[in-house]
C-alpha cells in the first residue's frame, strides 16, 4: 500500500484493519489448539488400545527385573496379565473397567500425587493424564478404601463420562465396576453417587479423599452415613466394616458449588 493511502486511511479503518488481522492470528492459534486437543485425544485413545492388547498377552518375564514395593514384600505372585505391562513401568498398580463405557485404562501410583495429572502410561507429557490412586493407599495388604483419580475430559477420556452416574437409568445400566489390582481380580457394584468439595484443612466436614482406612467399625458406619445422605439416589447397596471399597473420583463441571463428583463401589467378588 502506498504512503499516500495509508495518510488517507481514517482512524476508523486503520481500526478495523487491526482488529481483522488480531482476528485472523485468533483464529489461527484456536484452530492449531483444536488440531492439537484432537491429536492428544486420539494419541491417548491408541495408545490405551495398545497398553489393553499388551496387558492380554501372556509374556515371560524375568522376576528378578521387577522392584517390590516395600510394603508388599509378602505379597503373592503378580498376575500373569499385568507382568509385561508392570515391566514397562513399575508404578503401575492395576486396571480399571467399566463395560460398555470407555473407561478401560491402566491404574497409577507415586509419590508425587501430581505427575500422573499430566503423563501417560510411558511418562510422557500428556493433559489428559492417567488414572492414579492416592499415594497412601496400598494394594497389599489392601487398604479398606482406594481411591482412584482421573480428569474429566470433554473428549470423554479418563473419567470424561463418569458424571453419567448422575443419571439413575444410566447407573441402572452400568452397575459394577471391575478394578484388578497387580496381584487379584476384582469386581465392585455402585454404592453411592455424589457431589463434594475439597475442603479447607480446618473445616469441619467429611472429607472422601481422606478416607482410606478406618480406624474403627464406628468411623466406617460415619463415613458410609455421610456417603450415604450425599448420594444423588438410593441404589439399595450397603457396606459393613471389613467391606473392601473403590472410590472414583473426578472433577465436576456442571455444579456451581460442587467441586468433584465421586462414584463410590464396594467388592463383591
Amino acid at each position: 500500500m502506498s504512503k499516500k493511502k495509508q495518510k488517507a486511511m481514517s482512524p476508523a479503518e486503520k481500526g478495523r484493519r487491526a482488529v481483522m488481522i488480531l482476528m485472523a492470528f485468533i483464529a489461527a492459534g484456536s484452530l492449531g489448539y483444536f488440531a492439537y486437543y484432537c491429536y492428544q485425544a486420539s494419541h491417548t485413545e491408541q495408545a490405551s488400545h495398545q497398553l489393553a492388547e499388551l496387558k492380554d498377552k501372556d509374556i515371560a518375564v524375568n522376576p528378578e527385573r521387577f522392584f517390590t514395593r516395600p510394603e508388599e514384600e509378602a505379597a503373592p505372585d503378580i498376575l500373569d496379565e499385568y507382568k509385561a505391562l508392570y515391566n514397562k513401568n513399575k508404578s503401575l498398580i492395576g486396571w480399571l473397567k467399566i463395560d460398555d463405557t470407555n473407561i478401560d485404562y491402566p491404574v497409577m501410583q507415586s509419590k508425587n500425587e501430581e505427575y500422573y495429572l499430566e503423563h501417560d502410561f510411558d511418562q510422557n507429557y500428556d493433559k489428559n493424564g492417567t488414572l492414579f490412586i492416592s499415594a497412601d493407599a496400598k494394594i497389599w495388604p489392601r487398604s479398606q478404601n482406594i481411591i482412584v483419580f482421573g480428569h474429566n475430559m470433554k473428549s470423554g477420556k479418563m473419567f470424561g463420562s463418569l458424571g453419567k452416574y448422575k443419571d439413575q437409568s444410566y447407573y441402572e445400566k452400568h452397575k459394577q465396576i471391575k478394578f484388578d489390582t497387580l496381584y487379584e481380580k476384582g469386581t465392585y457394584e455402585v454404592m453411592y453417587v455424589f457431589l463434594s468439595k475439597v475442603y479447607d484443612e480446618d473445616e469441619i466436614a467429611f472429607k472422601y479423599y481422606q478416607f482410606i482406612d478406618a480406624i474403627s467399625e464406628e468411623e466406617f458406619n460415619s463415613h458410609m452415613e455421610d456417603m450415604k445422605n450425599m448420594s444423588l439416589y438410593d441404589t439399595g447397596v450397603t457396606a459393613a466394616f471389613g467391606d473392601q471399597l473403590l472410590t472414583l473420583s473426578t472433577c465436576d463441571h456442571d455444579t456451581a458449588d460442587a467441586e468433584r463428583f465421586v462414584v463410590v463401589a464396594k467388592r463383591i467378588q
